[in-house]
């Protein structure tokens, strides 16, 4: 993997990148880091989010020829062209069928490529109508936190390179070793915003030490009839306060966060190979088939064979239980 440092870009999503991919992560288990990550530059000398940092030592733009991936953070000043060698580094890695990933701003880098006119694809709102009236051959969703192309993946803002990563952690390793880093990260990967994607969320560190528990003990219980109100007879609150507490805290409302947990339970025992849905239905608490297929194309965008078929098993793979 290779990440482009440009004049200006912003140090927080080289940051993300390295945090994501570049360190070693013994808790899983693994020997190694499983991304092999390098930070290349234009220049021998680069400076940064208008001048507070600056890069020096790093490789140069020849580096991104051996990536499978390519990460483009975001800079602030859109209206000024991409040097025309940055551009034809993402040409040249996107043209040999290497992904391109952009982070925040980075997106306005893709398409003065030429990558995205006619696809998909996002950036923060503040530069949505910029954009727009710069690039008005490309498909811009600005309301979503991240679009996945397959071979170009956008994120719309700072924030939300964090989301990008962890669906590519679990794209290319799936859902259990990004759950595992979204723990470590003590970051909730699901957050509103109208996102069809889906990366797995796990129990959120919260500042309120009661709500914690609760989702704990709701994680253990999804299969049972649980209720709104059985959340807030367990929390000891009233439905009101519980709504305030997870709208606050969450970002949403306990009702969704049941849905969203449930949802996510009956994707991992696709993944582990259940292939009956009136199963899954059951053990994740959905109720039944039909449910199961509306919820789950919902918040992933595909159905439950075809959800199957891309993060399910391959034949005689042996999956944990």
């Amino acid at each position: 993997m290779a990440v482009i440092v440009d004049e200006g870009t912003n140090p927080f999503e080289v940051g993300v990148a390295t945090e994501l991919f570049g360190l070693p992560r013994p808790e899983l288990g693994l020997a190694g880091p499983l991304y092999e990550v390098t930070v290349c530059a234009p220049a021998r000398e680069v400076r940064m989010n208008h001048g507070f940092f600056t890069l020096t030592g790093v490789p140069g733009l020849e580096a991104v020829d051996g990536a499978d991936t390519l990460v483009v953070p975001g800079r602030p000043d859109n209206v000024v062209p991409r040097a025309e060698a940055v551009l034809e580094a993402i040409r040249r890695t996107h043209a040999r069928g290497a992904r391109v990933v952009s982070f925040c701003t980075g997106t306005f880098a893709l398409a003065e490529a030429g990558l995205l006119d006619g696809r998909r694809a996002t950036t923060h709102w503040r530069w949505a109508e910029l954009f727009r009236q710069l690039h008005p051959k490309v498909l811009l969703e600005p309301d979503v936190l991240f679009v996945d192309e397959g071979d170009l993946l956008t994120a719309s803002g700072s924030a939300a390179a964090l989301d990008l990563g962890l669906h590519i952690w679990r794209r290319d390793h799936g859902a259990e070793l990004a759950n595992a880093v979204s723990r470590r990260l003590v970051f909730a990967s699901h957050r509103d915003g109208g996102q069809r994607q889906f990366v797995e969320r796990p129990v959120p560190d919260v500042p309120d030490e009661s709500l914690g528990p609760l989702l704990a003990w709701a994680q253990e219980r999804l299969g049972e009839p649980l209720t709104v109100a059985d959340l807030a007879a367990r929390a000891a609150v009233s439905p009101a306060t519980l709504h305030r507490r997870f709208r606050v805290q969450l970002g949403t409302t306990p009702l969704g966060w049941l849905t969203g947990e449930r949802v996510a339970l009956a994707c991992r025992l696709i993944e582990r190979g259940e292939e009956r849905l009136d199963v899954v239905a059951a053990r994740s608490g959905l109720g039944s088939a039909a449910n199961l297929r509306a919820r789950v194309r919902r918040e992933t965008g595909l159905s439950p064979s075809a959800y199957r078929r891309r993060f399910g098993p391959t034949p005689g793979e042996e999956v944990g239980t």
